[in-house]
């Protein structure tokens, strides 16, 4: 069986080769690069797995390099970690906003990001049953198998997270899903209690598929706890 391959862009070569060390123990091939250009120019040839990204780099910084990689239709929908020294709810709103999947602030623990690795990589892996590969709800439509969402026939581009926490909303409709429970389940591990990135992923989803998301009809926010699929359709 090959191993997956993880591209990372790390401009400390400390920190490079500790992170690519610590990876390859684990059984992973890690290409490093220590700009975003150098990154951009290799997937013209090939695709990884996963990316890690440095936020704060020379030239082109990691905000940038995740944009351009959710606007190529070959890595849309390779999940995306961001390293940074930034720690600011800002940098991690804008991170997650831009498409990045997961989120860590410089000085991190190594095994934590391995296991943040292992657990996105898992849950690609094992990310639809078998038996299962169109969901529906009145005009929404996921096709698991092919990564898309669409809203009245209408392709609505989704990273990772984003498409992953819809599915949950979806498969449980009618069920109140709080916070804690949807970072467990989507992100595989403890979150510390980061509720506000569900917050940040839930409006972004509701951007895409709702027709008003100041007034959302199909993911409903339960004060306190969580959030909710309607199981009400509104179909035109």
């Amino acid at each position: 069986m090959s191993k997956e391959l993880i591209f990372l862009v790390e401009d400390e070569v400390h920190i490079q080769q500790l992170v690519k060390y610590n990876l390859e123990a684990n059984g992973y091939r890690v290409l490093t690069f220590g700009s975003g250009e150098g990154l951009l120019e290799e997937v013209q040839c090939s695709i990884p797995r996963l990316f890690i990204l440095d936020l704060m780099l020379p030239g082109m910084d990691g905000f940038e390099i995740c944009k351009q990689l959710r606007s190529n239709p070959g890595t849309k929908n390779i999940p995306i970690i961001m390293l940074t020294a930034k720690s600011e709810e800002f940098d991690k709103v804008l991170g997650l906003e831009l498409g990045a999947d997961d989120y860590l602030t410089k000085p991190f623990s190594v095994r934590e990001l391995v296991a943040r690795v292992k657990a996105i990589l898992r849950r690609m892996t094992n990310a639809a049953p078998a038996e299962i590969e169109i969901i529906r709800h009145g005009n929404i439509v996921m096709n698991l198998s092919r990564h898309e969402v669409y809203k009245n026939d209408q392709l609505k581009e989704m990273p990772l997270k984003e498409f992953e926490l819809l599915k949950m909303l979806l498969l449980n409709k009618g069920k109140v899903l709080s916070r804690e429970l949807l970072l467990d389940k989507i992100w595989g591990f403890d979150y510390y209690g980061e509720t506000r990135t569900i917050d940040v992923h839930i409006r972004y989803i509701r951007q895409k598929i709702e027709d008003d998301d100041s007034n959302p009809e199909y993911i409903e926010t339960i004060r306190g706890i969580g959030y909710r699929f309607s199981d009400r359709t509104n179909e035109q």
